[in-house]
């Protein structure tokens, strides 16, 4: 039985950019939804940072995310593609809330015109030692290091020195947590707060292109530091994306926009 699936570029307006998840919906009663090794599959076949996989149930859906290599408890860019798709497909009306249970617990998210909000728990970092292999691995002076339950967050100097990091991916892949956010706050004058970079190649994801799910630690960061409970965070890799961060006390308010550039189905 083929099943409609999605390819959704999630934190830009326009297609190309931000980043890539597949979006799959199964019927409410696929057994597949129980299935993890077919979505594993599924998620190596499409190859990119995380596939979605949604199933409807009384009060929302279920939600699970894969890489190409694992499942994930917590990913932000794949929940803002599958909202948009639920949506944009006529799925849930324009002020409906969109309710997904998953592995971190109700998300939510609500859409506000071009502009999608989703509900997810803080993620703060706390300070910690930062190991050999991870100063090795970055090359680059940390000027504050922490760490929460699923990431590294390292600070350094300026956002040039964000931009031109290039890190010894082997050595990052040998650490126990899922990755590495590297962030500065940005100069004067840009139209973002900080300037963020995300790898995660233990997961399967050498750089990811724009991650929901850190700014959940970012968030919480940049908006003791600066001072402000509404922030913008720019993720600088090759392609790119915008975060718009909303504190809200042990909850985290992510906006974004999306694209959808691939609609068809899946037939294995």
């Amino acid at each position: 039985m083929s099943l409609p699936l999605y390819q959704v570029d999630a934190f830009t307006d326009r297609p190309f950019a931000g980043n890539p998840a597949g979006v799959c919906i199964l019927g409410a009663g696929d057994p597949r939804a129980a299935d993890a090794r077919w979505m594993q599959d599924v998620a190596r076949e499409m190859n990119l940072s995380e596939t979605a996989f949604l199933r409807p149930r009384s009060d929302g859906f279920d939600l699970r995310w894969f890489t190409p290599a694992m499942e994930v408890d917590l990913c932000g860019h794949a929940t803002l593609a599958s909202a948009h798709v639920l949506y944009e497909r006529g799925v849930l009306a324009a002020g409906e809330e969109a309710r997904v249970h998953t592995a971190s617990g109700l998300l939510t998210a609500v859409r506000r015109g071009e502009w999608l909000e989703l509900d997810f728990p803080a993620e703060p970092a706390e300070a910690a030692e930062a190991p050999a292999a991870l100063r090795e691995a970055l090359g680059a002076r940390p000027v504050f290091v922490g760490r929460n339950r699923l990431d590294y967050l390292v600070e350094v100097e300026s956002e040039e020195a964000v931009r031109s990091l290039r890190p010894d991916l082997a050595r990052l892949r040998g650490l126990r947590e899922r990755g590495v956010m590297v962030t500065s706050r940005a100069p004067a004058g840009r139209d973002y707060d900080f300037v963020s970079r995300f790898f995660a190649p233990g997961a399967g994801i050498d750089e990811d292109p724009v991650t929901g799910s850190a700014h959940c630690c970012l968030g919480p960061f940049w908006g003791e530091r600066l001072g402000k409970s509404e922030l913008t965070g720019w993720q600088a890799s090759a392609r790119g994306g915008l975060v718009r961060v909303r504190l809200a006390g042990s909850r985290v308010k992510l906006g974004g926009r999306a694209v959808t550039v691939i609609a068809g189905e899946l037939l294995g």
